[in-house]
């Protein structure tokens, strides 16, 4: 069965390899230490601080996992320079609503809208890849849809 490939920035992809690594050496050995010291508290069936560090050790082990999985697969897209013409790792600056915004367009898998990296899946990610500096589209978002002027690419 073939994968599906992720779309990665080269940051991106640094991103995940340095969380990789701190999740390997640092998180995981200090969940280990905190299950060890729980264990010596007794009974295991009552035990809250056990029950803790378990859970966490599953949420970080399941993180492992999802790095790895994503950089396995991941496909390495040069920073968006098309001309002015926006794709997967673009800057660009629009104008939403008489509002400036900086996005940078990312995969999926590293999208982050609060820190303006939005996913070219997404409804604004879509309306903007392929369209170049000076036109103006329409992105059909949850609350409706919405104009955006872009401005410049980079």
């Amino acid at each position: 069965m073939a994968e599906k490939t992720i779309k990665l920035t080269r940051s991106g992809r640094e991103k995940l390899v340095a969380e990789l690594e701190d999740l390997k050496k640092n998180r995981r050995p200090q969940v280990i230490e905190r299950i060890r010291r729980a264990k010596d508290y007794g009974d295991l069936s009552e035990n809250a601080e056990y029950e803790d560090a378990r859970n966490e050790q599953s949420f970080i082990e399941g993180k492992i996992q999802e790095v790895e999985y994503i950089l396995k697969y991941a496909d390495i897209v040069q920073n968006g320079h098309h001309g002015n013409e926006i794709s997967l790792g673009s800057e660009v600056v629009v104008v939403i609503d008489k509002e400036k915004a900086k996005y940078e367009i990312v995969g999926s898998a590293e999208s982050d809208p609060l820190a303006g990296k939005i996913s070219s899946e997404s409804p604004i990610g879509l309306a903007l890849v392929g369209k170049k500096t000076g036109e103006t589209v329409t992105a059909q978002t949850p609350g409706g849809p919405l104009e955006i002027k872009i401005e410049k690419v980079s």
